[in-house]
């Protein structure tokens, strides 16, 4: 019975065909995420609650897509940064360059945080005045209000 409470969420399935798709078809992908105390970004980039990154193998460092976690390490303002997203946190993936991918719902009754993130410790803040790279590598910020995700065409 697919509607059992203990069964296993399709979203890491999702985010994994959706990550793979990206990269075989040669595009970027991204994902926004909806930062609360259990994700571990750089606070410094979030904007409204939220952060969008590149989770491209050119952009991630030992990048882990698992059921309950996205984590890797990624460089910010040429500050090595260790990301962990949990899966029910991320709000949409998508291709940079044509705006294609999937968003996800974001109900609190079915987003109960798993045991594991309380033993994450928390990031501590780096004062990073640049991006490496330039604006091209700099993600999108999503303009929309906290609620639901949309997806935009970033070209």
């Amino acid at each position: 019975m697919l509607n059992a409470p203990d069964a296993s969420s399709t979203r890491p399935y999702l985010l994994r065909a959706l990550h793979e798709w990206c990269t075989d078809s040669g595009f970027t992908p991204y994902v926004a995420v909806l930062v609360d105390e259990t994700v571990q970004v750089p606070m410094e980039y979030v904007k409204n609650g939220e952060i969008v990154l590149n989770v491209g193998y050119d952009a991630t460092a030992g990048m882990t897509l698992g059921n309950e976690f996205i984590e890797f390490k990624a460089r910010f303002g040429g500050v090595p940064r260790e990301i962990i997203i949990p899966i029910n946190r991320v709000m949409a993936i998508y291709a940079r360059e044509n705006g294609q991918g999937m968003s996800f719902p974001m109900n609190t009754a079915s987003d109960a945080v798993p045991a594991a993130v309380a033993k994450r410790p928390a990031l501590s803040a780096v004062d990073t005045s640049q991006v490496d790279g330039g604006a091209d590598d700099e993600p999108p910020t999503p303009t929309t209000p906290l609620g639901r995700p949309t997806l935009t065409r970033v070209k």
